[in-house]
């Protein structure tokens, strides 16, 4: 299919995690009669972004993938005759847990699984203390509509995962996500700050020549402002879409797949790559003699 329509579910959370459920299936249902073919949704979005602290208790949240809601949302799916990405904590076995995102097709089935593999710990995102890095690679997911490759938040700052997904096949990069300014920043920070996340993910569609979905929350949690500007970008890197920053938003972009080949061809990165040179990428740092 040369174009897809993919809607974008910005929104805030609360601490019920079933209200939080019901308000994305809600907004599923939006996206699907605004004519949507792919509903992203932002990253941990059954919860308040409980990683701003260390605490025993926020295990609860998590559930085995699939589970209770890949099972509620894949009802939908396939009621809706929608694709759904959904970011979700997953509990693997006691003590282990996952940052996972599942993809569930447009006729309800799962169809499988990205486990986070980039897992920060910063000052108000201790996301070590809570996710095992993931184990399941790089993953493309064929649905109805397109292939999809999926990564999740902190991957969006590493090209080695975006050209990988890429290569795999992928379509478009679908980026769930959850990241915001802290309260006591200033505005040129918060600017710059954006401006880099942004920055990065467009790149990655610039340099493998896909479109780039990402999708944040929105809304002050503890002391973080989560800035939403989820936004969409083509094939080389033009903004398609971007929602504002202090509000919830339901956006359907349309991606026209096809343009992929045209970009490709006029700038042929992925022709002109030397793999046989690359050997080094997989040192941490390369120190000299």
């Amino acid at each position: 299919m040369a174009k897809v329509q993919v809607g974008l579910v910005q929104m805030s959370c609360t601490s019920n995690k079933q209200e939080n459920l019901d308000k994305a299936i809600g907004k599923i249902r939006d996206a699907a009669a605004q004519g949507a073919q792919v509903v992203c949704l932002q990253e941990l979005f059954t919860s308040l972004y409980f990683c701003d602290e260390e605490d025993y208790d926020n295990f609860r949240l998590a559930e085995p993938v699939p589970g209770p809601s890949t099972d509620a949302l894949s009802k939908v799916a396939e009621e809706l005759n929608v694709v759904i990405v959904a970011s979700l904590f997953e509990k693997r076995a006691e003590g282990l847990y996952h940052n996972t995102t599942a993809v569930l097709d447009a006729d309800g089935t799962y169809l499988g699984k990205y486990r986070k593999m980039h897992i920060p710990d910063d000052p108000g995102f201790y996301e070590k203390f809570y996710f095992t890095p993931g184990d399941l690679g790089y993953k493309v997911f064929k649905t109805s509509y397109a292939k999809i490759g999926v990564l999740i938040c902190w991957d969006q700052w590493y090209p080695e995962a975006a050209r990988i997904t890429a290569l795999m096949g992928a379509d478009f990069l679908v980026y769930p996500t959850a990241i915001g300014w802290a309260t006591t920043q200033d505005e040129r920070t918060n600017i710059e700050q954006y401006g880099a996340w942004q920055t990065i993910q467009r790149s990655h569609a610039v340099a493998n020549g896909v479109p780039v979905v990402s999708v944040n929350r929105v809304g002050r949690e503890a002391g973080i402002e989560f800035w939403g500007g989820s936004f969409v970008a083509n094939p080389f890197g033009t903004i398609l879409y971007q929602a504002p920053h202090d509000e919830e938003t339901l956006k359907i972009v349309e991606l026209d797949l096809s343009k992929s080949d045209r970009y490709r061809t006029h700038w042929p990165f992925l022709r002109d790559r030397r793999i046989d040179s690359y050997s080094q990428i997989t040192k941490r740092y390369i120190d000299e003699d």
